[in-house]
Order: C-alpha cells, then sequence, then structure tokens
C-alpha cells in the first residue's frame, strides 16, 4: 500500500508560518488569546499593587521563616532561604519573557498606528494642497470680477446717464408741447 502525503488545501495566497506549515486561523486566534494573556499579566506585574503584594508575601515569608518555632518553618534561613529564592527566580524567568512579547505586541500595534497616522497625514497634505490650489484659484477668479468701488462708480454712471436721458426726455416733451401750443394759435 503506497502512503501518501497530505497536501495542504489552503491556496498561495495562505502564509506560510514557521517550519513551513501553512498557518491556520486556529493558530492566529490561538496566538491572539496567548498574547493577551501575557499582556494581561504584564501589565498587572507593572502596577504598584503587585510590587507591593509582593513586597509583603516576601517580608512574610521571611519574618514566618525566621520567627516561627522550628517544627513550622518551610524554609530555613540558614540555607539563605532557598525556596523563596526558587520561587522569585521561577517568577522572574517567567515575567521576563511575558514582559518582552507583551512589549513586541505593541511594538507591531504601534507600527500600524504609525502607517495609519502616515497615511492620514499624507491624505491631509493631499487635501490642503487641493484646497490651497482652490482658493487660488478663487483669487484669481475674484481679481477678475468688479470691486464694490468699481460697481458703485457704474451705478452712479448709469443714474447719472438714466437723470440726463430723463432731462432730455422732460426737454423734447417741453419742445414738442411748445411747438403743439404753438400751431394751435
Amino acid at each position: 500500500m503506497i502512503w501518501f502525503r497530505k497536501k495542504d488545501t489552503a491556496g498561495l495566497d495562505a502564509p506560510r508560518a514557521a517550519g513551513g506549515r501553512v498557518a491556520r486561523d486556529r493558530d492566529v486566534s490561538n496566538n491572539e488569546v496567548f498574547g493577551r494573556w501575557t499582556e494581561g499579566i504584564a501589565r498587572g506585574m507593572g502596577t504598584p499593587w503587585f510590587l507591593l503584594l509582593l513586597s509583603v508575601f516576601c517580608l512574610a515569608w521571611l519574618i514566618w521563616n525566621t520567627v516561627a518555632p522550628d517544627g513550622w518553618r518551610f524554609d530555613s534561613a540558614a540555607l539563605g532561604f532557598t525556596a523563596l529564592t526558587l520561587i522569585l527566580s521561577l517568577q522572574a524567568s517567567y515575567a521576563a519573557p511575558m514582559i518582552l512579547l507583551a512589549q513586541n505586541r505593541q511594538d507591531d500595534r504601534d507600527r500600524v498606528q504609525i502607517e495609519q497616522d502616515r497615511q492620514r497625514a499624507e491624505r491631509n497634505l493631499a487635501d490642503t494642497e487641493f484646497l490651497a490650489r482652490e482658493v487660488v484659484a478663487l483669487r484669481l477668479a475674484i481679481k477678475d470680477l468688479p470691486d464694490r468701488d468699481f460697481v458703485r462708480a457704474e451705478l452712479r454712471a448709469l443714474l447719472a446717464e438714466l437723470a440726463a436721458e430723463d432731462d432730455a426726455d422732460d426737454r423734447d416733451a417741453d419742445a414738442t408741447g411748445d411747438a403743439g401750443r404753438a400751431d394751435a394759435r
């Protein structure tokens, strides 16, 4: 019997993960959940409350293993509080990678935000340049338009012309009226 290797059913557009296997949505969602979980822990470790509680825990540990009766002690001061040292080393060995992971994820988010800000700035610059060109075009168009003083002067000239025509019409009417009266005599 011939055994065939199962082919990846994903197309060429699916990204390959480390090791050459095709990344699945499930992997991405699991990584996202794990990343959020580690960010939550790293965020918690960066608070004053965590430092206060860790200090109280260590102080209680040291006092208990120093003052308590010998039968009740579980970590010897003579051996340098070995169990406490191991616990704190274990906590530090997990905290450092979690903090780095959270920092890397924040760097990725910052990189995406910077790219979006750059694109937004490019759009704003293009919009500003377009508006500046439009303002210049409007200024040039306004220069060709008559201003208020020009319009007033033109209106005054028209009024004067109309008044002159009106006076001429009145004189003509008076002249024709005088001529008609002279013919009637």
